[in-house]
């Protein structure tokens, strides 16, 4: 006798969607998406220009202040005195200061000197003298008043920088190689494609609503100075066999709480067909990004899912309309340090000088200055770089040593220790409403003290500071991550300290750093900590044998 079959259960779910857009999922899943259904993010900047400049802090809409504000590159500072304990206790109108950071974009990383003094202006006169350079080539200012925000915008845009799209879930700041179109070694100048997607996509509607922020790079730089391996698209430099330059292009990078290295298409994209497949993988993650869960909303986790061959086919037949040539991968990168600090030839027999600011921080005065230092030795075109630094071009041979003179005056090293060259640092709780520690001023003082005691540590080695899981300072892929928490000193009180993780790499070997259990310290220990496990490399490292290298084969006992 046949058993009959059991009818379906009457509490069977089906799967929930993942708020993908080109599956029908468009009603909007979560508080942020339905802020955007109501209003697109663009729209808000007339109402700062026309009600809340005029109104004050009090008349900003709440879905505007934290929501809306972000797609022209203001966030509301954290209030003073509220500790990182209470990070995640408290609610966003009580984290919140009545003042905003303000990220300029500085796509590819590049200034004139017209654009950096006016930046160093609207420092000194609305942002009391702040302005860090950060390690994704922007300027953020901070203390700036909603009343004051639209002469900023006019007097950014009079000299063509802007606010546009510097925050919010969009495409934000475009990296670029700070060399582009005078270094010797490039495989090829990615000036132009930068300055086109900018041109046709940056405040375009069409890509103003993503599901999460869309971080891109587009370079032909040797050393792979802007880390393709953890943006969400990049183009990399390559030479193809029939000896055309062009991009072989990467997606799904990121770091955060699931980091991910992005995975090769496989693909050679030529120059001019840069902008349209920049484009294509934007809407490839607008039509197709996962908006149920703002946790799993990056690009990354698509592609995971997807994997990359599925990833080129759908952006092949549903948005270029043709298929893309296969490509070669890129070279390895160049030396030890994937940065160009120091005095180094151009291409046309002038120098540029790259130098380095304590972990990102100056001032509108200090602007100034490198201003007119540039000016005065070089032909006033300054750059910003992914780590934090800042590039002076076209420095004469004969201009080379008073430049170096002068910046070094300034405390901006041409020639600094592995520790002021590579140690970043996030903005931490500083004016962060993320943030749990403080990390700039404590990565300025960890700098000095491994100075003081390993003033002859040559080795290159990255140490990254964060305040939060969040990973804006890249502390998953630095030899040295430092992730802010709050720990138990040893009188048993809760105070500042970090996670630890060592080892992290990109390059021919791309790798996570290595978390050793119970591997904390305070911010006290910091010095004491670091200095201890660079002697334990430096007494057991072989010839040519990297930090991460050694991490990888070092017993817990000597990394604790």
């Amino acid at each position: 006798m046949t058993t009959p079959a059991r009818p379906a259960s009457r509490h069977h779910k089906r799967p929930k969607g993942e708020g993908q857009w080109a599956l029908g999922y468009r009603e909007p899943l979560n508080k942020n998406e339905e802020n955007k259904k109501n209003d697109d993010g663009l729209n808000v900047r007339q109402r700062i220009i026309d009600i809340y400049s005029k109104g004050g802090f009090d008349s900003i809409d709440p879905s505007d202040l934290r929501g809306r504000f972000r797609w022209f590159g203001l966030y509301t500072q954290r209030r003073p005195g509220i500790d990182g304990g209470k990070t995640a206790i408290l609610e966003p109108e009580e984290l919140d200061d009545r003042y905003f950071m303000l990220r300029v974009r500085i796509d590819g990383g590049q200034l004139s000197l017209e654009q950096l003094r006016v930046i160093a202006d609207i420092s000194n006169k609305y942002g009391r003298g702040t302005a860090d350079v950060t390690d994704r080539q922007n300027i953020q200012l901070h203390w700036i008043e909603v009343e004051s925000v639209p002469a900023i915008w006019e007097a950014l845009e009079a000299v063509g920088l802007s606010t546009t799209e510097a925050c919010g879930d969009t495409p934000r700041v475009i990296l670029g190689c700070p060399l582009a179109g005078i270094d010797a070694e490039e495989t090829i100048d990615g000036t132009k494609p930068i300055e086109q997607i900018f041109e046709r996509y940056i405040g375009d509607a069409a890509f103003s609503n993503l599901p999460r922020k869309f971080k891109a790079a587009v370079s032909g730089c040797t050393a792979h100075c802007t880390v393709h391996e953890i943006n969400d698209v990049a183009f990399v430099g390559v030479v193809n066999e029939a000896g055309e330059r062009g991009y072989d292009i990467w997606v799904g990078g990121g770091l955060s709480t699931n980091p991910m290295f992005a995975k090769r298409l496989g693909a050679f994209v030529s120059e001019e067909r840069v902008p349209e497949v920049y484009a294509g993988v934007c809407g490839v993650f607008r039509d197709y990004g996962y908006r149920r869960l703002r946790h799993r909303a990056r690009i990354k986790f698509l592609v995971n899912d997807w994997g990359a061959e599925r990833f080129r086919e759908v952006l092949e037949k549903e948005y270029l309309g043709y298929a893309l040539p296969d490509g070669p991968a890129p070279e390895a990168p160049r030396g030890g340090r994937r940065d160009h600090v120091g005095v180094h030839p151009q291409r046309d027999g002038n120098f540029y000088v790259g130098f380095a600011p304590k972990v990102g921080r100056l001032d509108g005065d200090k602007l100034h200055l490198i201003a007119d230092i540039a000016e005065r030795h070089g032909s006033g075109r300054v750059r910003t770089t992914v780590e934090q630094k800042m590039v002076i071009l076209d420095v004469a041979p004969d201009q080379v040593d008073s430049i170096v003179a002068d910046l070094e005056a300034a405390d901006l090293q041409v020639n600094p220790s592995t520790f002021r060259r590579q140690t970043m640092a996030c903005t931490g709780i500083e004016y962060c409403k993320l943030a749990i520690v403080e990390t700039k001023g404590l990565a300025g003082k960890l700098i000095d003290e491994l100075e003081q005691r390993l003033p002859d540590f040559k080795d290159p080695l990255t140490i990254n500071v964060n305040g939060c899981p969040n990973s804006c300072a890249r502390i998953q892929v630095a030899d040295i991550g430092l992730k802010g928490q709050l720990v138990v000193n040893d009188k048993g009180e809760q105070v500042e300290g970090f996670q630890i993780h060592l080892g992290g790499s990109v390059g021919l070997n791309p790798v996570f750093g290595r978390k050793v259990r119970g591997l904390k310290a305070t911010a006290d220990e910091l010095p004491d900590y670091v200095e201890r496990v660079l002697k334990n490399f430096e007494a057991q490292k072989n010839e040519g044998e990297t930090f991460a290298a050694w991490v990888a084969r070092a017993d817990d006992a000597d990394l604790k």
